[in-house]
């Protein structure tokens, strides 16, 4: 708490990143990008300079620190060995690099008020990002909502579900606020007619619950709870379906999507594998290729085997001239595709090892030390982080800078929580076992040897003598 500019740089790292928006390659649209990242580079940066130190090792902040910066060398590798054109390069880089750079400021031992306001820009952030990108959506794009469905969902959409899961399901606080800004989540699920985000919805509140839940009575009563969050998206879609009949013949369309198909196969998941085994095909072209990678910003196609698939909706030149290069619809094939078996499995199993580690700590922490002020903001990190695995349904979560930054900031504070709560309650519970309170209830029976039995008396040694 010694440097009063924290809060500045904090909201200087966090705010303008969530009025990012896709502009043209050139013209000032894109000029306007880049003075949105500047901001978040330096006040990462500046935090990460700033923030106090940890005296003590820790096991998992070594193993994500170490992942994260062999991602980074292996796509300095794949550039070097691949040649990509260096713009593409710094584009698609520019969101992992903006995840490693929120995840080195946050992963400091900051102080239990300083949490919480990191957490408060981040809710303020991510709600001000969700503003910004539907009206952008609406007043730039415009048109009918075939058109706008993709420009409307924020990037950080998810996260800010879990943010708001957390606070009903865990720490089991409500407000009208909290209430309006998920329902306008769920309203923009549904105008986006993306299956993969209400999927992902319904998996982050199952996930909610069971981080709320030590025990099975706790489990059910948290899954009630579950339920009533998820009522909301029921009793938006009936409503939905009353008021806006277009919006419902889209997700018809959606949903009967292979039925409608004359392959009997749905035309955007068809494609999304096509996507998916291009890479893979051009991964495992060559052992060079399969140790290191395509790197960042290497351009893919569909693959041809998938085109008698969608030949009804794709004519052959739109299907076989289509070429990419931005970060794949595939968070985890398209970290093997750009970095390889060596490097490609860093990053992603610096995710899972963080969720699968704090999680089965905070159930077990809750039981031991539940009014720990680090606790609450540890699991509505994790909430957070697992929006990560989520978005990944359909799409790349890094793909975008502003959930590269949200993200990045959720691990940091995941890994920074946990060590000093792994620390902190240890200690706690050792000194609990020096209390002599403590000894005295949980000491074993002390072993007292018992002497031998003594020989049996006669009946009538103390009978009374007979009279002469």
């Amino acid at each position: 708490m010694r440097n009063k500019h924290a809060v500045l740089w904090i909201w200087v790292c966090l705010v303008p990143l969530a009025f990012d928006y896709k502009a043209p390659d050139s013209g000032f649209g894109h000029s306007a990008q880049w003075l949105a990242v500047f901001p978040a580079l330096a006040g990462s940066a500046i935090l990460a300079m700033i923030g106090p130190r940890f005296a003590r090792p820790a096991r998992l902040r070594s193993f994500v620190t170490g992942a994260l910066v062999l991602s980074l060398v292996g796509s300095v590798i794949a550039q070097m060995l691949q040649h990509n054109p260096v713009g593409q390069y710094l584009r698609v880089i520019l969101p992992f690099l903006l995840f490693v750079l929120g995840y080195l400021a946050m992963c400091r031992p900051w102080h239990p008020i300083r949490v919480m306001q990191m957490q408060r820009a981040l809710y303020y952030a991510n709600v001000l990002g969700l503003l910004f990108t539907f009206c952008f959506g609406l007043l730039a794009v415009g048109g009918p909502l075939s058109d706008i469905r993709f420009r409307i969902v924020s990037p950080t959409l998810l996260a800010l579900q879990g943010m708001l899961l957390h606070q009903f399901i865990v720490a089991r606080r409500f407000n009208m606020t909290m209430v309006l800004v998920f329902l306008a989540t769920l309203v923009v699920e549904l105008l986006s007619v993306t299956r993969s985000l209400l999927l992902a919805t319904v998996l982050l509140a199952v996930f909610a619950a069971w981080l709320a839940s030590p025990s099975l009575s706790h489990l059910i009563k948290s899954f009630f709870r579950a339920g009533v969050a998820l009522s909301f998206v029921v009793a938006l879609g009936v409503g939905t379906a009353w008021l806006f009949p277009s919006i419902t013949n889209h997700w018809t369309q959606r949903v009967n999507a292979a039925q409608n198909s004359d392959s009997d196969r749905d035309p955007t998941t068809v494609t999304r594998i096509a996507e998916m085994r291009d890479q893979y095909d051009q991964v495992t072209a060559s052992a060079e290729s399969l140790l290191f990678g395509k790197g960042f910003g290497h351009e893919y196609r569909y693959s041809p085997l998938y085109f008698q698939y969608v030949n009804q909706t794709f004519s052959k030149s739109d299907y076989f001239n289509t070429s990419d290069w931005v970060a794949g619809h595939n968070f985890w094939v398209y970290q093997l595709y750009a970095e390889g078996i060596l490097f490609g499995a860093c990053m992603p199993l610096a995710v899972i090892v963080a969720l699968v580690v704090a999680g089965r700590a905070f159930r077990r922490w809750r039981r031991i030390a539940p009014r720990h002020p680090l606790l609450m903001p540890m699991s509505m990190a994790i909430l957070m982080l697992a929006a990560l695995p989520g978005a990944s349904i359909g799409g790349n979560p890094l793909g975008t800078r502003f959930s590269g930054l949200v993200y990045g900031i959720a691990l940091g504070l995941i890994v920074a929580l946990y060590s000093q709560l792994h620390h902190r309650i240890d200690l706690v519970r050792r000194q609990q076992r020096m209390h002599p309170a403590y000894r005295r209830e949980h000491a074993e029976p002390a072993f007292r040897p018992t002497a031998p039995p003594a020989a049996p008396v006669p009946l009538n040694t103390y009978a009374t003598p007979e009279p002469r």
